[in-house]
């Protein structure tokens, strides 16, 4: 699924089962919320938290959480994220292709 499909597949889930986008600032609260699960999985899994009991851990649906959030702020406000990507990945290419090869704590 390109990101392109992905957007298109959450506007027609959320127009067919969802009834409307809540409004850019709920959404902006709830991806810091699912940022936060994201967290608190991976400060169970890989930090030093102990798992709780009965707790469950899924890496992979807490990043698929935030990103179906992602994906409909951008649709919210009309941004094309493949574009916004490609040209992301550009920008860090022309600041940074030395930066990091050069960088001494890096080797």
């Amino acid at each position: 699924m390109t990101i392109k499909e992905a957007q298109n597949a959450v506007d027609q889930w959320i127009n067919s089962y969802g009834v409307r986008y809540f409004d850019v600032k709920t959404n902006m609260i709830v991806l810091t919320e699912e940022i936060g699960e994201m967290a608190r999985v991976i400060s169970r899994q890989y930090g030093e938290q102990s798992v709780k009991p009965g707790e469950e851990l899924n890496l992979g649906d807490e990043m698929a959480d935030v990103l179906w959030v992602l994906l409909c702020i951008a649709n919210q406000t009309g941004i094309d994220l493949t574009t916004a990507f490609k040209n992301n990945i550009e920008k860090k290419t022309n600041r940074d292709n030395k930066r990091h090869l050069e960088n001494k704590k890096l080797k």
